[in-house]
């Protein structure tokens, strides 16, 4: 595939538009590779341009007459598509929020999983794990519970994915490790993160068969619609490198390189609690998500930028749960978190 990707412009190069769905070849690594041992089958996966893309192609499949959960704080893409598909409603400038919007506080006082007993039914629920911004990956009892409380309020849960690599603990890789997920639950994921795809653009969502609208309808024949409707497809050469990330070498290449956004993270992390200020994630993500209670999250960032030069990201972004903390990444070279890490201290001590 790799070979063939890379010779367009010859008569055995050249392959034109791809199937919709992806490349038959990269749907079966992914069943196989990520999803060992899960239940997921090849034709249930659909390649896309990204898990980006994969959320506002969802909202389309969802539509606007829809209600949505979301964490707080959480990736802001699923309420930002909410917003443009219409289902948000008004916005309440006293609390920051959307009016159709169910926002579960996710806090370490709740260790970062809502409260589900007090938590509204909706028909969607957008859960990420582990968590960006927090780094906060969900337990198998967590998620369990998620699982029973969709079934029992007859959700959809969009679950994401993304930074399933960097999981350290025992904590589920996949919704679909959990019994009974694959009748309420689509998950999303991306090569960006675990490949460094960021910019090649590559990711997949999960459909599973079992996964039916009230009315008995699987809801994949839709979303098979939606993909061949709007999406010719993932780009071939970006395919023919989630391929070889699958291989044996190339997985264990990635590997080595989750061990080594690890050791930054904890470069970060020590940055900072060297100086008695509270850190959470970093164990399962490659984020430090940094708490300065009763501070702006705003004026945070602008004086870690202004004074040592270091970019951070103001927690307010991720909602109105991000408010007193910052994210700090662990993606960059390792001088560049060793430098970063000096500059910390010496600010900030």
């Amino acid at each position: 595939m790799a070979q063939k990707a890379l010779a367009l412009s010859t008569d055995a190069g050249y392959t034109g538009y791809g199937d919709e769905q992806g490349n038959k070849d990269l749907r079966e690594a992914i069943a196989n590779v990520v999803y060992k041992d899960k239940g997921v089958k090849w034709d249930e996966v659909f390649i896309s341009d990204g898990a980006q893309c994969d959320i506002s192609r969802l909202q389309m499949l969802l539509g606007s007459g829809v209600t949505a959960a979301v964490q707080d704080p959480t990736f802001p893409a699923y309420v930002d598509s909410s917003i443009i598909v219409g289902q948000a409603g008004k916005f309440q400038e006293e609390t920051g929020k959307f009016q159709n919007i169910v926002y579960m506080r996710c806090c370490p006082e709740n260790d970062f999983f809502p409260d589900l007993a007090t938590t509204p039914r909706t028909d969607v629920i957008f859960f990420c794990s582990p968590n960006n911004p927090t780094g906060a990956a969900a337990s198998r009892t967590q998620l369990e519970q998620l699982v029973e409380f969709a079934k029992a309020n007859g959700s959809i849960i969009v679950y994401d994915s993304a930074y399933a690599s960097y999981i350290s603990d025992e904590s589920p890789r996949s919704i679909f490790e959990i019994p009974g997920a694959k009748e309420v639950a689509i998950e999303i994921s991306s090569f960006s993160k675990f490949a460094g795809f960021t910019g090649v653009r590559l990711g997949w969502a999960v459909v599973p068969k079992e996964l039916k609208y009230s009315n008995g309808f699987p809801v994949i024949k839709d979303f098979n619609r939606i993909v061949c409707t709007c999406f010719n497809g993932a780009s071939n050469i970006a395919q023919a490198g989630g391929l070889a990330s699958l291989s044996n070498d190339g997985y264990q290449a990635l590997c080595r390189s989750i061990d080594f956004y690890h050791e930054n993270a904890d470069i970060i992390i020590d940055a900072f609690t060297s100086l008695g200020i509270k850190v959470y994630g970093g164990k399962n993500a490659p984020y430090a998500w940094v708490q300065f209670p009763g501070r702006s999250s705003w004026e945070v960032f602008d004086e870690i930028l202004e004074r040592a030069h270091v970019v951070t990201v103001p927690g307010a972004g991720f909602g109105p749960g991000g408010e007193g903390y910052i994210r700090v990444s662990a993606f960059g070279r390792r001088e560049c978190m060793l430098e970063a890490s000096r500059r910390l201290k010496s600010l900030l001590k």
